[in-house]
């Protein structure tokens, strides 16, 4: 499993811990609703600021998005 997998992996496991829909968790990080599954499968490399966003709207640190 790749980096890019294993984050995907990571962001699906904290967005289904805090409850959110795929639609909801992208409106909150400000990504478009198609983006969030691809990244979730590991088929995008997220910029920094996508990374940022998706922490603040999962209410975590940076860091908790790579933790396993």
């Amino acid at each position: 499993m790749d980096i890019k997998q294993k984050f995907g992996n990571r962001i699906k496991e904290l967005r289904k811990q805090k409850g959110l829909s795929q639609e909801k968790l992208a409106n909150l990080a400000e990504v478009d609703r198609t983006y969030l599954p691809t990244i979730e499968k590991g088929e995008r490399n997220v910029s920094i600021e996508v990374v940022e966003r998706l922490a603040k709207a999962l209410d975590v640190k940076i860091k908790d998005l790579f933790d396993e």
